[in-house]
């Protein structure tokens, strides 16, 4: 009996998958969960420092805007009471980014202990503490957490949920473009269609968990508050909320896209119908999928730093590129082991579809590294840099095991293959598409079958002869069954025989698995690399890290104005506060402050801003101003062109039919 040379399944994939595991939890083990896009860049009192009396209140300033909470600040006294008013002041100005908590009168002197936590950005929870000391320094018995922000058994199920979305969305996209650009048949295919189904529930479940995470993730980091309504209902108003909501609506016509691809579309035989139909779900399934990866763009780092305009596009290119090449992977490893058999021309499709995925890729990461480094310096002295290292590593491993299975694949439609005990004769076309794999399968099934009713009739003739009878005409149900599961056992048997028999295929079959473990890997450093403050932010908080939000010098002003509204309806009245920096012809940042009467923030669903020179005919050059949180919102690389007297125009809504417009006339020179 010859011995296969293909490895087995149950073994080999089992033994590379737990090295994965392995390399995947050490991953995930040494994640640094604090680090975010924004930092802590200065504080007044400065941490450690002693002052005369106590201030008013304590400021905080960040390297990037964040989402403040009624408890994001806490100052404790040296026996661990509450010392602030627990209200947030909004400090900030033009680009600096400040917010403070008022102090309690009549403070004693001693140590007092200032813990915040907050979200950045780009999703990922920040925290910290420092000390500062009014008259003298003392004692002090507040025990901060050791827990950092967004750890813990929380933050560790979260950043598994949030590596197997990516691992859901990439087998479920690549899955569905293996089958409409590489091989239609596959459609009706069960294990490739377990495949991508699979993906779509391993998808939607993550979102579900982290969905329901997240509020415990960047709060509390207690398991129980999981089931907190009101902190869920607080989740769904965030940025990061409504992300992980579309991406639900989207998994539902996702979900569509599957039923017809494995059901209508498998069960066309007309050519003309099932290209008709290939194209609806082409161009449909590629809106989806870019709907579900803009998700991710519109609430991590894209959404913020330099260029968000551009870095959203790329950032959505270079995920549906990683879907399509390694889902792809993923459905053709499958098909490799658990299908009856796949053309080598659909292997061929694969390997250029691959192709062009890489040189996405390729192109896209190059944007994406300069855009979160911005200098040599940081790529090899910052965490992210050292991890964006590692990536580009594996990268050119699993590039390299690709070119092996893309020569593998040569030698396949190279090679003239024969049934077994015949002859080699050439292969002609027809015998190399769907129709002739059925056809190999069809003759192998009709031999086993005869091989089986010969055995079963031996044994038959066998046990009449002891018997002394003759055999019954009628087989007994019991053993039709027996004879009908040695049938099925030969047939497979000599399916695998020939499967292994055959040295292209074996290395194939191997060099695709190496390449599916390889990403394995890869897929989890990504997702380590997003919950990882970039190396160009941490390289600018440290250069600004001496310096403190009193301290700091502003050489230009930036343009801020009050304007009160009356929208005439329910919470229609209140003040917008704008700040124009630094208020030159040139790129501006803009901050829009929507406050109530009595100077708390106020949530309005829509606010849009106007930019008009009369004198020169330019304008008007409208502004979208992103939300930030309740009251607070910014749009970066606002131009103004020319100086002179620019009209400001700021439309406030307040509800579905009241809205008013006011404007304000601004020198800028």
């Amino acid at each position: 009996m010859t011995t296969p040379t293909a490895p087995r399944l149950g073994t080999a994939l089992a033994r590379l998958l737990v090295l994965a595991a392995a390399l995947l939890g050490a991953l995930l083990a040494c994640a640094a969960p604090a680090s975010a896009h924004a930092a802590l860049t200065g504080s007044d009192p400065q941490d450690g420092a002693v002052v005369a009396t106590a201030p008013k209140e304590v400021g905080l300033t960040f390297s990037e805007q964040v989402a403040m909470s009624a408890d994001s600040i806490r100052v404790l006294d040296p026996s661990g009471r509450r010392a602030d008013t627990g209200e947030i002041i909004d400090l900030c100005s033009g680009a600096v980014v400040k917010y403070g908590v008022a102090l309690r009168a009549g403070l004693p002197d001693g140590t007092y202990t200032v813990a915040w936590q907050t979200v950045s950005a780009d999703s990922h929870p920040i925290a910290g503490a420092f000390t500062f000391s009014i008259g003298a320094p003392s004692a002090t018995s507040v025990a901060l957490p050791e827990q950092a922000a967004g750890g813990g058994v929380v933050g560790a199920l979260y950043g598994i949920a949030r590596y197997l979305s990516y691992a859901g969305f990439a087998v479920l996209v690549g899955g569905g473009a293996f089958v409409l650009l590489c091989w239609p048949r596959g459609a009706g295919v069960r294990p490739v269609q377990q495949t991508v189904v699979r993906g779509w529930l391993t998808l939607t479940g993550a979102t579900l968990v982290m969905l329901l995470l997240r509020g415990p993730y960047t709060g509390s980091g207690k398991l129980a508050d999981v089931f907190d309504l009101a902190g869920l209902q607080a989740v769904l108003q965030t940025k990061t909320g409504a992300a992980l909501t579309s991406r639900l609506l989207l998994l539902g016509a996702a979900a569509l896209f599957v039923a017809v691809l494995f059901g209508a579309y498998a069960r066309r035989t007309d050519p003309k119908e099932r290209k008709d139909l290939a194209f609806g779900l082409g161009l449909g399934g590629t809106v989806v999928a870019a709907g579900i990866a803009g998700t991710w763009a519109l609430a991590e780092h894209a959404s913020t730093g330099i260029q968000p305009g551009i870095a959203m596009p790329v950032d959505i290119l270079h995920l549906l590129a990683v879907a399509t090449w390694l889902g792809g992977l993923t459905t053709l490893l499958v098909a490799l082991y658990r299908a009856p058999s796949v053309e080598r021309a659909a292997v061929e499709r694969f390997s250029r579809v691959a192709f062009v995925s890489v040189a996405v890729l390729v192109a896209t990461g190059i944007y994406q590294s300069w855009r979160q480094v911005g200098s040599w310096s940081a790529l090899t002295g910052t965490r992210y840099g050292q991890l964006l290292l590692v990536k580009i590593g594996l990268m050119a491993v699993l590039v390299g095991i690709a070119w092996i299975s893309r020569r593998w694949t040569q030698r396949l439609a190279e090679r003239t293959p024969a049934l077994p005990g015949s002859e080699v004769e050439p292969e002609s076309e027809s015998e190399s598409g769907p129709e002739g794999a059925e056809k190999d399968l069809e003759d192998e099934g009709l031999a086993d079958e005869s091989l089986a009713d010969q055995e079963s009739g031996d044994d038959r003739s066998g046990d009449a002869g002891a018997d002394g009878e003759d055999a019954p005409e009628e087989i007994a149900p019991e053993r039709a069954a027996q004879l009908a599961r040695q049938r099925a056992a030969v047939a497979t048997a000599r399916r695998k025989k020939a499967r292994d028999a055959d040295p292209e295929r074996t290395g194939l079959r191997r060099s695709v698995l190496t390449e599916a473990a390889v990403a394995v890997v890869l897929l989890a450093v990504t997702t380590v690399l997003t919950s990882t403050e970039p190396g160009r932010t941490e390289e600018e908080a440290a250069r600004t890290g001496g310096t403190t939000a009193g301290s700091t010098a502003v050489p230009d002003r930036p343009v801020d104005f009050r304007l009160p509204f009356d929208t005439g309806g329910v919470d229609g009245k209140g003040v917008v506060r704008l700040s124009l920096d630094p208020g030159r012809t040139g790129a501006n940042a803009l901050h829009l402050f929507v406050e109530r009467p009595n100077g708390k923030p106020l949530d309005v669903p829509e606010i849009k801003v106007n930019l008009t020179l009369e004198e020169k005919g330019v304008g008007p050059l409208p502004v979208a101003p992103d939300r930030i949180q309740t009251g607070h919102w910014s749009a970066s690389g606002v131009q103004l062109p020319l100086p002179g007297e620019w009209r400001i125009q700021v439309t406030v809504r307040t509800s579905e039919i009241d809205q008013t417009t006011i404007e304000k006339n601004v020198k800028i020179g």
